[in-house]
């Protein structure tokens, strides 16, 4: 998600805040270059042009505080503006009305509309425990209702009965009748699309409305779309009146400027964005986090969210109780993998955690992906119980039949028990009754007390490799002395003195915030993320 204008305005705010002065020059040409980035990303030019005024306007002559250096004061006017264009407070689907609320979803085809409605529906059913029905009032593309009862059956949400022969505005009529009789909560009426905007299409969804009277009415659009995107939510809005967008395909390597021009041009917040495929793909729309994120600030608080929804608690603790007694088998690395794929794999992490956006092309290249991670499920899927508990007796015989039943080979096992080793000895390190044990469980958890996750296990969120199990030590208020002993105590766990991938974090990113002296993250050396260890 906005990759390319990332890695842009990235390279363009890091040569401001190098310097220790900047002139009215300096601000227009890097203004200059952060203009040219969002015309690239698909930004309409009228939003782009106020987006930079509003920044100059605020740069030239800011007050500018003693401890910030002027460099640092321009990156903050462009994360504000940012957040600005796309709405200071995310904003919620409103169902604050009488029920049956009705939610009528438009858009173009192939935009998204029934596979949303169906994540929409999910999310109500399950998270604010809503009755939902869903209604297809799509008769023209061939299976379409017949798509939307499917989706239904698979989310567990009640659809309207197909009836041959109904118009759009006989369905949407039935549907609204049917959820009053069914005491139902919610009415998600799934209209149908056209391969582009024509006079029937609109007075069609100005009948929908006029006899479903809906509450909310969300413009799905596709966020690949680029600069027709700003013409699709002005007609939209103009005819029939939209309360709010929906982005699908986000996770889509597009530029992202659809969200950008949308939200600014037609002032309607965007409420959610779809992020895959699956029926929990899809996000509530937070514009500060996404200015984050575009800003390579990172996104700390989804990032905690995400676990916070992925991990079970009864794991957790029964994860916790292993580690104090030291013990690490094949069994918990791969709940740990699992954990990780839940979370959106290697990349989803990384790109949520502050200056470790730009470290994903060496990821890349050294091999790093969540393909790997599945070769490792699979390698430890194909052994036995007595294997995945103790892995010493792995020979020669044994490592040829797991090889031939995951299909990889001796060398791929060989590095998957030799990251399992590192991690086996960081939790004995971290569950020894020792000096040292003692030091690593009191610096446990810092970080995810703060986030109120601290309940959960000694590691808050963190796990054995420094993600969900083992927690992040709480850097920020450790004097030299601990820190120093906790290098050590990492070296002789196998992690590789506390440096990161391949070069360590970029001088850009400096490590997380708060971590005295610029320190690297620690666990991406030998025993933190999976499959990161050290290259022979």
């Amino acid at each position: 998600m906005f990759e390319s204008l990332q890695e842009r305005l990235g390279s363009i705010l890091n040569g401001l805040t190098g310097r220790g002065a900047l002139s009215e020059a300096d601000v227009s040409a890097a203004l200059r270059e952060v203009r040219r980035a969002l015309l690239e990303a698909d930004v309409a030019l009228e939003v782009v042009r106020s987006f930079t005024d509003k920044v100059r306007e605020k740069a030239v002559g800011a007050a500018v505080v003693k401890s910030i250096k002027p460099g640092q004061m321009v990156v903050k006017i462009v994360h504000d503006e940012l957040v600005e264009m796309l709405g200071a407070e995310g904003v919620a689907i409103d169902l604050n009305a009488p029920a049956p609320v009705v939610i009528m979803m438009v858009g173009l085809q192939g935009s998204g509309k029934t596979t949303t409605s169906a994540k929409i529906a999910k999310r109500l059913s399950e998270r604010q425990n809503k009755k939902v029905l869903m209604a297809s009032l799509d008769t023209r593309r061939p299976a379409a209702q017949e798509q939307l009862r499917q989706l239904g059956e698979q989310v567990k949400v009640a659809t309207l009965p197909i009836v041959e022969g109904q118009t759009p505005v006989d369905i949407a009529r039935r549907a609204v009748q049917a959820a009053k009789l069914g005491g139902h909560d919610v009415v998600i009426l799934d209209t149908a699309g056209r391969t582009h905007i024509d006079e029937p299409l609109m007075v069609e969804m100005a009948d929908i409305k006029k006899v479903s009277s809906p509450h909310e009415i969300l413009l799905v659009a596709d966020s690949l779309t680029g600069q027709d995107a700003v013409n699709l939510a002005k007609s939209f809005d103009e005819r029939v009146g939209i309360t709010g967008l929906v982005l699908t395909r986000m996770d889509g390597d597009g530029r992202g400027g659809a969200a950008l021009s949308m939200r600014a041009v037609t002032g309607k917040p965007i409420k959610l964005i779809g992020t895959g495929e699956k029926m929990d793909g899809l996000e509530e729309f937070h514009p500060k986090r996404i200015a984050d994120r575009i800003l390579g600030m990172g996104d700390i608080i989804s990032l905690v969210e995400k676990a916070a929804e992925n991990i079970d608690a009864e794991q957790a603790a029964a994860m916790a109780k292993k580690m104090q007694s030291g013990k690490f088998d094949l069994n918990d690395l791969a709940g740990q993998l699992q954990q990780m794929s839940k979370m959106g794999g290697m990349g989803g992490i990384m790109g949520m955690m502050p200056g470790m956006g730009k470290m994903k092309d060496q990821m890349a290249a050294a091999g790093l992906d969540d393909k790997m991670f599945g070769r490792q499920l699979a390698i430890i899927s194909s052994m036995t119980k007595a294997e995945r508990a103790n892995p010493d007796i792995l020979k020669h015989s044994r490592k040829k039949r797991i090889a031939a039943g995951s299909g990889t080979d001796a060398a791929e096992i060989n590095k998957l028990l030799k990251m399992h080793r590192g991690m086996a000895d960081m939790m004995k390190a971290m569950g020894g009754k020792g000096k040292g044990g003692g030091l690593m469980r009191g610096m446990m958890g810092g970080l995810a007390q703060k986030m109120g996750l601290g309940g959960m296990m000694p590691g808050g969120m963190g796990g054995p490799g420094g993600m969900m199990g083992g927690g992040m030590p709480d850097l920020s208020k450790m004097d030299p002395k601990q820190l120093e002993a906790l290098q050590k105590q990492a070296q002789a766990a196998g992690l590789g003195g506390m440096k990161g991938l391949p070069g360590g974090l970029p001088s850009g990113g400096g490590g997380l915030p708060g971590l005295p002296g610029g320190m690297k993250l620690p666990g991406l050396g030998g025993g933190g993320l999976p499959g990161l260890g050290k290259k022979k």
